[in-house]
């Protein structure tokens, strides 16, 4: 089952396991400059505004509703990430899994590959943890913030025009067909859960804090013109985390999908009726705030090589220069000095400091 809540994707899984619940945020976020350095990880800046696409139909085209999903607004050339946040069961030691798939106009964010909706299973011991593959698992996954072009390198999800030929689809297809984020959503199985994670008995008096985490934040036939696509931006360091589990411990027969449909401000106001977001602070405009960036780590995890595909994609400030527009404004290099270390595989863990 899936339902759109407070702004989130939550998919649900009643008939695999009652604690099967996944929920998908999708932050606004800083754009981070595209000048050829690895930037740290920008804040959540809140929760973009969604909604039911078929709460709209008379004032979308017809081919958005076949797609079902929900309607997200975005500026031209703003920034989005995507935060996971499975349920986790206070007398289980891990949060339910799940093995998730993203794509941005129907190619795949982690390999380059076209949109299929099945899982692809990894290469066998000795070489699986070096080959590209489809899908990311969470908790181990916390979230992406773009396609995955190297090994602990992605560049940043930006929203600009379908059609004007910077999207990743559209450089790897040669067609502006689709847009939007694609995400399906597989869960581990039941009987696989119990047995990796059975209840842990406690006692009353028991104390031990038990962490959860939140999201880091500090004319109809003119409508599909004004659709949105994700190109890609700078580059930050990411890394996406191979699969620890085996590949049967998925339920595959079990699956949930959503076509997310990007509009921008003008069109989100036309359907909705509703004003947009306010237009998110620059980068340099945050950091002379003083406010923090983050470096994610997870030590223990096998990291994936990046899709060969997806690296050659080309920025959409690259395509800029080459078509001679500028279509990232305030793109100026910033200096990140706020950078806070942020661990999630180990909430039990001190981590130690500059003193």
């Amino acid at each position: 089952m899936l339902e759109l809540r407070n702004n989130a994707l939550v998919f649900s899984f009643p008939e695999v396991h009652p604690e099967a619940n996944l929920t998908i945020e999708f932050q606004r976020t800083l754009r981070i400059p595209d000048d050829g350095r690895d930037y740290p990880l920008p804040p959540g800046l809140g929760r973009f505004p969604m909604v039911h696409i078929d709460d709209h139909r008379d004032r979308v085209p017809s081919d958005w509703l076949k797609r079902g999903g929900v309607l997200l607004p975005m500026y031209q050339s703003e920034a989005m990430w995507l935060n996971f946040v499975p349920h986790h069961p206070t007398a289980r030691a891990s949060a339910y899994p799940f093995a998730v798939k993203v794509a941005a106009g129907k190619i795949n964010a982690v390999n380059g590959k076209p949109w299929s909706n099945e899982l692809a299973q990894q290469a066998g011991e000795g070489s699986w943890f070096e080959e590209p593959t489809d899908y990311m698992v969470v908790p181990q996954q916390p979230w992406l913030d773009g396609y995955y072009v190297d090994k602990g390198r992605i560049r940043q999800f930006i929203a600009m025009p379908l059609g004007s030929g910077y999207s990743a689809e559209e450089q790897l297809t040669g067609k502006a067909e689709f847009g939007g984020v694609q995400i399906i959503v597989y869960p581990m199985r039941g009987d696989v859960y119990e047995r990796r994670f059975p209840a842990i008995q406690r006692s009353p008096d028991d104390t031990e804090e038990i962490v959860m985490y939140d999201s880091i934040c500090a004319d109809e036939s003119a409508l599909p013109q004004s659709a949105m696509a994700l190109g890609a931006g700078g580059s930050m360091k990411q890394e996406i985390y191979s699969d620890p589990f085996e590949f049967d411990d998925w339920a595959r027969d079990r699956s949930s999908r959503c076509f997310v449909h990007l509009v921008n401000s003008a069109t989100w106001r036309e359907v909705t009726r509703q004003p947009p977001p306010h237009v998110p602070p620059t980068s340099r405009e945050y950091e002379q705030s003083g406010l923090p960036w983050f470096d994610y780590y997870g030590e223990s995890a096998n990291v994936s090589s990046g899709g060969s595909i997806l690296d050659k994609v080309k920025s959409v400030f690259q395509l800029g220069e080459e078509k001679g527009e500028k279509p990232l404004p305030e793109n100026e290099s910033v200096n990140p000095k706020n950078v806070v270390s942020v661990n999630k595989k180990n909430p039990h863990e001190v981590l130690d400091g500059d003193f």
